[in-house]
């Protein structure tokens, strides 16, 4: 087994209405001679901006900013821009996040040169209602039945005037082009998914239209383990190595007392990240301690961000929904633990690249 040692709260909510209710799963990036955290921060209604803070190491903070640096600006974020991820491709940065109006959850991105001006490209992902979602999705055979629980929404098709479509959050880029793509993973539950694009423009309603006709295929991880038996969802940005893209995600599994989000690890293939090469067998680590316990949300370790020095590998990750901590591993002793569990599934799907 793996020595993963927590290393403590790293950031807590402050006496300011933008974050009073708290903070949590924060993008990560080292960028220069700092390493730069982009939070999310809840004000009272569950109203969520993005906070930016500045540190030396993994947890000595130089600044940290009093206002957000990016806030609700459109009709589809109104209620929140939420759980932001950053990654560098060519000279911008990406920041994918969840855009919420209070019904719908969708992936959006916005770009910046400087980690600070973000400028907004819009949702990403497909706006479908969950039937033509189905329709689409099941031209090639039925699908698993937890795309049916957890996407039909009871029957509602409309909520406070808007179309409630199929959730599709969590998008993660992967942090060069491949083949000259932008390739990133996105979650509609309980699978993880992969898509691919050579612009964001292309991301247009009949690109989805296209894709989701082959949907099976774009499954990248599907649940496998009890520690992620209800379902998954990307976690950090993929982190290059010499074995593969190593993804840190988020698994769930159910309990009497509600959903348990633990910190997983898996392998992709570096140059088919369609491919899984391992996975561990176990969560890398789970809720433990008092502040993972309990919180605005209880039992939650909810991973987002990493940052890497030498062999150590920072993990940062939202704890109950409240506070930002981190967690740390080596990374060469982590490599070789995932390269005992390969994946044996020899009918994976090879997309064209």
């Amino acid at each position: 087994m793996l020595t993963v040692n927590k290393e403590g709260i790293i950031l807590e909510k402050r006496a300011l209405g933008f974050e009073i209710e708290g903070v949590l799963n924060p993008a990560v990036i080292h960028y220069g001679d700092f390493v730069h955290i982009l939070y999310r921060a809840v004000a009272k209604g569950n109203y969520s901006t993005v906070g930016y803070c500045k540190m030396e190491g993994f947890s000595t903070i130089v600044e940290q900013r009093d206002v957000p640096v990016m806030i609700s600006q459109f009709d589809y974020e109104h209620h929140g821009v939420e759980d932001p991820r950053v990654v560098k491709i060519d000279d911008l940065f990406y920041m994918s996040y969840c855009a919420y109006d209070g019904v719908n959850a969708l992936g959006a991105v916005a770009t910046s040169t400087d980690l600070i001006h973000w400028e907004k490209q819009g949702i990403v992902v497909p706006q479908i209602l969950y039937q033509e979602f189905i329709r689409l999705a099941e031209t090639k055979g039925h699908l698993n039945e937890k795309y049916i629980r957890f996407n039909t929404n009871h029957g509602i098709h409309q909520n406070n005037k808007k179309k409630v479509l199929v959730w599709d959050k969590n998008v993660v880029f992967f942090p060069r082009r491949i083949h000259g793509k932008l390739f990133f993973l996105h979650r509609i539950k309980p699978d993880i998914q992969i898509a691919s694009c050579h612009e964001l423009s292309e991301l247009t309603p009949e690109y989805w239209q296209t894709y989701l006709l082959d949907f099976d295929s774009h499954i990248v991880m599907s649940p496998k383990y009890k520690h992620e038996v209800s379902y998954l969802g990307g976690g950090c940005p993929p982190i290059e190595t010499t074995h593969g893209w190593l993804i840190i995600y988020h698994g769930v599994y159910d309990t009497i007392k509600g959903y348990v989000y633990c910190a997983c690890a898996a392998l992709l293939d570096l140059e088919n990240p369609q491919k899984e090469i391992a996975r561990l067998p176990y969560a890398l680590f789970k809720p433990e301690l008092n502040w993972e316990l309990e919180g605005e949300v209880n039992n939650v370790c909810f991973p987002t961000g990493t940052y890497l020095d030498g062999d150590t590998l920072y993990i940062y990750y939202g704890a109950a929904d409240e506070r930002i901590a981190c967690s740390s591993v080596s990374l060469s002793e982590l490599l070789t633990e995932l390269l005992l569990n390969p994946n044996t599934n020899e009918s994976q799907y090879s997309p064209k690249l």
